[in-house]
């Protein structure tokens, strides 16, 4: 349930332009036809509804009631008698009515703390301008002289230009400052840093890589700056983090944005102590309006002992599992890293291809093997929690398969919903899997379109035949598997609706600019699927489903009213759909016609006429990169 802190419902904004009266007059007269224990506190009429229910039972209008649960669902006339003198009235103008979305994979607090810094919005730049950049927010920053870091949000790892441009520390330090100089992957599995950062953080050419993580050297075997994956916090710890309060600030307003993109749920899926802290102050504040399902992230170190896995799985739990808002009961492994060139730590059963289309001898980093994900898997369903694999590459996605047969066989336990995600690449041969094992696909199919990642950075390098098992949507689907979605957000803006389209044309709203869709024919959903994978299917991955994820009497009213009908409108316009109102728990936290409510849209806007590069970029790293990889 949301924070009991957050606006109740009122008349304002939607409410149409005639007034209360008005609409209350055209859905009939309340005061005689409902008594006051059964009128409703709150009706929206005229409205195109998705219930998501079996054979998505078409209505006109739904009732809250005055504990937050969907009261009635039916039509115009129908729902009149739940209205009553104090009842809220809300003329929908024929758009959709339906379940708040639910993100199975995003990372909001991270989102949170990139506001708080500049950023290289993953633009394409030689190395002159990028250094004209960074001294532009050198001078931005001044006071911070000589010792405070600069840390820059979404960098390019392949946007040097000339393509081919290898960084390197020395085209950091000739930025005329003193200052260490950290710039983070919009990818999330590198950092870039100069020689200032390299001394503080003590590596040098005798620093052994970390497990899981690469310190990238020189032909002289010197480091380059460069850092990836679980290498990543050697430089990260020594970065102060922001105070509390400008955390929390930040926080509020990123959540805040998400409600305005009609978000009612979340999976953060990189959660540890300093994240449960974050939203345990949130909560307390009233600035919490999502559900919160975190998934604790068990390092790779830890994966080799699972009795230890669970036991600090346990501790987050207890310390934290009073807070409001939160729903424990996942945890979070990386398998492998990102599959483009040239960071390749994607986990493949054919190696790469090399730039002339040959075999190397490289299969990208399998991070945990199957025998000890099976293992842990098997520790943490014995004790009824969940897992949530990050697998991009098909060696990685078999392993997290392998590792949840072995668990249900040692177990027996059934229905827990274990949970692969982005599943950028599966082998034809592991689809029926999924269903035969109980096992969710998490998708991000924003990804799926024809840009610079899927194709330039990837076509070349795994040829053809594997390329066309690029997000394999629809072949899961037809095997029977349950799809669910998520944004990886930030690593791309947070667009819920272009991602709800895509998910259907595999072309999305950047396609103007590609020659064509990605595997539409073969791979793409059909919009009901589409819309039931961003609601009923999230929920149901989420163990949710008996509470929220579809319109129906007696679950929690965690609602979302758009300005279009988007079972109807063109797919392409599903795109730009708008979010009017958000209901979680039968509480407004979004009201595009309140003040609060029209600066988060503007914000969602903003960010969504944002350079594209700068999502695409993260596609993978950043997906990563806030999948917590660094």
């Amino acid at each position: 349930m949301p924070s009991p802190h957050l606006t109740p419902l009122s008349r304002r904004g939607l409410l149409a332009s005639a007034g209360a009266a008005g609409l209350l007059t055209a859905m009939g007269a309340p005061g005689a036809t409902a008594s006051p224990r059964r009128s409703a506190s709150l009706v929206v009429h005229n409205a195109r509804v998705f219930t998501g229910t079996r054979g998505h039972a078409r209505a006109e209008a739904v009732a809250v009631g005055r504990d937050g649960r969907i009261l009635a669902v039916g039509s115009d006339g129908a729902l009149k008698r739940f209205i009553g003198r104090d009842t809220e009235v809300v003329d929908s103008r024929g758009g959709t009515l339906m379940s708040g979305i639910h993100d199975g994979h995003a990372h909001p607090m991270d989102a949170a703390s990139r506001s708080l810094k500049p950023s290289l919005a993953g633009a394409e730049q030689t190395v002159a301008d990028l250094q004209k950049t960074l001294t532009g927010f050198l001078k931005d920053s001044a006071d911070q002289e000589p010792d405070g870091w600069l840390v820059v949000e979404d960098w390019n790892p392949v946007g040097l230009l000339p393509q081919g441009t290898a960084p390197h520390h020395s085209m950091l330090d000739a930025v005329a400052t003193r200052r260490p100089i950290a710039l983070r992957g919009g990818d999330g599995h590198n950092i870039w840093v100069n020689r200032r950062a390299l001394d503080i953080a003590g590596i040098t050419a005798s620093t052994p890589d970390p497990v899981g993580g690469k310190i990238v050297k020189g032909s002289d075997g010197k480091p380059t700056g460069v850092l990836k994956d679980d290498a990543q916090p050697l430089v990260t710890r020594h970065i102060p983090e922001p105070d509390q309060e400008q955390l929390v600030a930040a926080a509020a307003k990123t959540l805040a944005e998400a409600a305005a993109s009609g978000i009612t749920t979340f999976m953060e899926a990189v959660v540890g102590k300093g994240e449960l802290a974050l939203y345990k102050a949130l909560s307390e504040s009233g600035k919490l309006p999502q559900r919160i399902v975190p998934a604790l992230r068990i390092d790779t170190d830890k994966t080799k002992d699972p009795a230890a896995a669970l036991a600090f799985a346990r501790g987050l739990r207890d310390t934290f599992g009073g807070v409001r808002g939160l729903r424990f009961g996942t945890v979070k492994v990386f398998l492998d890293g990102v599959i483009e060139y040239p960071a390749q730590t994607a986990a493949l059963l054919k190696p790469y291809l090399d730039e002339d289309g040959k075999p190397t001898d490289h299969r990208g980093e399998l991070y945990v093997s199957a025998a000890d994900y099976g293992r842990l898997t098997a520790a943490f369903n014995k004790d009824g929690w969940q897992m949530h694999a990050h697998a991009i590459g098909d060696r990685a996605v078999r392993t997290s398969l392998d590792g949840y047969a072995y668990a249900l066989r040692t177990t027996g336990a059934r229905g827990l919903r274990n949970t692969t995600a982005h599943l950028q690449l599966v082998d034809p041969a592991d689809l029926p899997r999924f269903a035969q094992l109980g096992v969710i696909p998490c998708m991000q199919l924003q990804w799926a379109t024809r840009n610079t990642w899927t194709m330039d950075a990837l076509l070349p390098y795994i040829g053809a035949g594997r390329h066309r098992w690029q997000y394999p949507a629809r072949s899961l689907q037809r095997h029977g598997a349950r799809l669910s979605g998520g944004s990886d957000w930030p690593v791309d803006p947070l667009q819920v609706w272009n991602q709800v389209r895509t998910a259907v044309d595999r072309f999305g709203a950047e396609g103007e600019e590609a020659e064509g869709d990605l595997y539409r024919e073969q791979e793409g959903l059909s919009r009901s699927s589409a819309l039931l994978m961003h609601t009923l299917g999230t929920a149901r991955q989420l163990r949710m489903d008996h509470l929220t994820g579809t319109v129906e009497r007696g679950k929690s009213a965690d609602l979302v009213l758009l300005d279009r009908d988007v079972t109807r409108c063109p797919v392409a316009d599903i795109s730009s759909a708008e979010v009017r109102l958000t209901l979680t728990g039968g509480t407004v936290v979004h009201d595009a016609e309140s003040s609060a409510g029209r600066a988060a849209a503007a914000r969602v806007t903003r960010a969504a006429a944002g350079p594209r590069p700068t999502a695409q970029a993260a596609v993978h790293g950043g997906r990563h990169a806030s999948c917590g990889c660094g």
